[in-house]
């Protein structure tokens, strides 16, 4: 497999950081996980390293060189992260128990296979576009999808916080199922926690993706958000992959509402033309952008921990 992996984590103005990430490797599969421990519960931290540590040890068994089924197991290391949440927290005896959203994402045989639990995200850049992005788990994204707000909304809506689905919670996670599709070659597929995703539009994303390489495009967009989140700025954590191959095969564009394991078409969808950042953009709004980019990296910021 061909493709370049870059990943950033920075505790941006927070006490500590309760982000991880992690991706795990064969000759022939690749495992990217990014876990955001919630801190309105204790040891956050705590869950998102238990989560993010059976995915990997879940792939290091199954991965041989390959796995089987990776929409299966991507469906079974949620279950089973979620499980070993619970029990770690009754072993240490914890009145209650942490809890993380998670995204994980496996490339194998030319494609990427997805899930999530909450607000951490996966965005898949090709051409330019971005043609594919999950829904996430919260109050706000349902008030979206029904109509009630506008997408441009999420970040300052008073009801931001509130999850729907997580891991470690009372009731287990629910996700739809995995999604999958091929990849085509320069697409980059990012994965990251709502410290990257809420303070940056997807035209600074693409500004930065486009014009230079992965690994100087991730720590200028970090950079980026955690200037314009400022003192609020939670912990801010990415990882993201280049695909270097030529597209092996024609996807099945099948309907993705109505199956609990689905196929994307490899046109997914191009979220950027009906995206409010973009329908109202100018050429003095990309300049600005490129300048807050640029104003970023002339300051100091928090170390990577």
């Amino acid at each position: 497999m061909k493709y370049a992996v870059v990943e950033e984590t920075r505790v941006g103005a927070r006490r500590m950081n309760q982000d991880r990430i992690g991706h795990w490797r064969t000759a022939e599969s690749l495992l990217m996980v990014v876990a955001d421990g919630m801190g309105g519960h204790l040891h956050g931290e705590l869950a998102a390293s238990l989560a993010a540590e059976t995915f990997g040890a879940a792939f290091q068994r199954e991965a041989r060189p390959r796995l089987a089924n990776p929409g299966e197991f991507l469906s079974q290391a949620i279950a089973a992260a979620h499980g070993q949440i619970l029990v770690d927290a009754h072993k240490r005896g914890l009145a209650d128990t942490p809890r993380t959203v998670i995204v994980a994402c496996v490339v194998q045989e030319g494609q990427a296979h997805w899930t999530h639990v909450g607000d951490c995200r996966l965005y898949l850049f090709r051409k330019g576009r971005v043609v594919a992005r999950t829904r996430d788990h919260t109050r706000v994204q349902q008030l979206v999808d029904e109509g009630r707000i506008r997408e441009e909304a999420i970040v300052t809506h008073p009801l931001r916080n509130q999850l729907l689905q997580c891991l470690g919670g009372i009731q287990p996670p629910r996700p739809e199922g995995s999604a999958r599709t091929p990849l085509e070659k320069d697409d980059i597929v990012l994965l990251c926690s709502d410290g990257f995703w809420g303070p940056l539009t997807q035209r600074q994303m693409l500004n930065a993706l486009l014009s230079r390489e992965l690994k100087e495009a991730v720590p200028e967009l970090v950079s980026l958000a955690e200037a314009r989140a400022g003192e609020e700025c939670d912990n801010v954590s990415v990882l993201a992959l280049t695909w270097g191959e030529e597209l092996k095969q024609p996807s099945v564009n099948l309907d993705s509402r109505t199956l609990p394991y689905y196929e994307l078409p490899t046109d997914v969808q191009d979220l950027t033309a009906t995206d409010p950042d973009f329908l109202r953009v100018s050429d003095e709004d990309i300049d600005k952008a490129i300048d807050e980019i640029k104003a970023a990296l002339r300051k100091n910021v928090p170390q990577r921990k």
